[in-house]
Parts: C-alpha cells; structure tokens; sequence
C-alpha cells in the first residue's frame, strides 16, 4: 500500500512537471533523481518487509525448535534460525541474478 502510494506520487511530480523545453542535461538529471527516489522507496520496503520476516522466523524458531530440542537449545535454536536466513538469502539472491541477467538480454 505504501509502495503504491510513493508510486503514484512520482507519477504525479512527473506529470505535473513544467513541460517546457528542457535540456538534455537536465532531462537525464530528472530522470536519475526519479531513478534513485525509486531506489530509495524500494531499499526502505525491503527493510521493512526483512524484519517482518525475522519476527517471525524468530517466533516459529520460539515455538517449534525450542520445544523440541528443550530450554537449553538456544545454541541450536540460533543454528537452524541462521542457517533458514542464509538459505533464504542464497535463494533470493540467486533468482534476482537471474532475472536481472534476463533482463539484460
């Protein structure tokens, strides 16, 4: 919802921009800074959803792994919990390289 709504406000300082004529330095100066705005809006939501989804590996480690393992498995318990990140990571970063690299094509 947030994401829409920095979206359409680029959107909207784009449409709303004075459309004299500008000059090729100042167009490729226009589009870099939407560019980085993007960039900046999209590196902020992902900050958010990542430590949405560390809550919650936290709680389903907390519930499930504990448990099973007893009081005393927070060792174990931070093992399983930083192996799960670092293959989610490995998997995220692998598809992004191949879908940038499609792109590129």
């Amino acid at each position: 919802m947030f994401s829409l709504k920095i979206g359409n406000l680029i959107l909207i300082l784009s449409l709303t921009m004075p459309t004299r004529k500008l000059s090729k330095g100042t167009k490729d100066l226009r589009k870099k800074v939407l560019s980085e705005m993007l960039k900046l809006a999209t590196s902020g939501l992902g900050l958010v959803a990542a430590l949405a989804w560390n809550e919650l590996i936290k709680e389903v480690v907390t519930i499930y792994i504990k448990p099973f393992f007893g009081e005393s498995s927070g060792l174990v318990s931070l093992l399983i919990y930083a192996l799960f990140i670092t293959v989610l990571a490995v998997i995220v970063t692998y598809q992004l390289s191949k879908f940038a690299e499609k792109e590129e094509k």
